[in-house]
């Protein structure tokens, strides 16, 4: 189970630095999830909401990640509004149809934590340009990994929403 664990926080810290400093697809309506540019297998989703990030770009390197070798993940992006203490993320990951997470995060904590950029809140309003490196673990079982992350301000409002998938083939 420890490969597990080792997975869920990796996509976990995926998609708590794709949100917090601005793997086909899980769409939630037809038309609502658009490319990300930078050729990664990310989408940002409920684009007909208002959102407080605007992503530039994500590039992630390998594309697709490999298990047991780093991956590093850049990202550009505008914070619109401050970002404030008591801001959130829920993720939710499949491996096909199971799922295997369904978790809510603090975004602030996810950032202190996972020292991104050294990057804490409040977050100001402005241009966001991060590089980040995480380890894929080597005990990856093969699949399909779903996931989707929506980040929300302390007053609810949508920051921002990131999906995709990534597809870990049999050795």
């Amino acid at each position: 189970m420890h490969y597990l664990f080792a997975l869920i926080n990796f996509l976990s810290l995926v998609s708590a630095f794709a949100l917090g400093g601005v793997v086909a697809f899980f769409p939630d309506a037809p038309g609502q999830d658009k490319p990300i540019p930078g050729g990664s297998p990310l989408f940002q989703c409920d684009t007909v909401e208002k959102q407080l990030l605007k992503i530039e770009n994500i590039v992630l390197s390998p594309n697709p990640p490999i298990r047991g070798e780093n991956l590093t993940i850049s990202a550009v992006g505008e914070l619109l509004e401050t970002v404030d203490e008591g801001s959130y993320i829920d993720v939710e990951v499949r491996l096909g149809y199971i799922k295997l997470l369904s978790q809510t995060y603090d975004l602030c904590e996810s950032l202190e934590e996972n020292d991104v950029d050294g990057l804490t809140c409040p977050l100001s309003s402005g241009q966001y340009s991060l590089v980040k490196e995480v380890e894929v673990p080597a005990e990856v079982p093969p699949g399909k990994y779903v996931i989707v992350a929506r980040a929300y301000s302390a007053g609810d409002d949508l920051i921002t929403c990131v999906t995709g998938e990534v597809t870990f083939p049999a050795a």
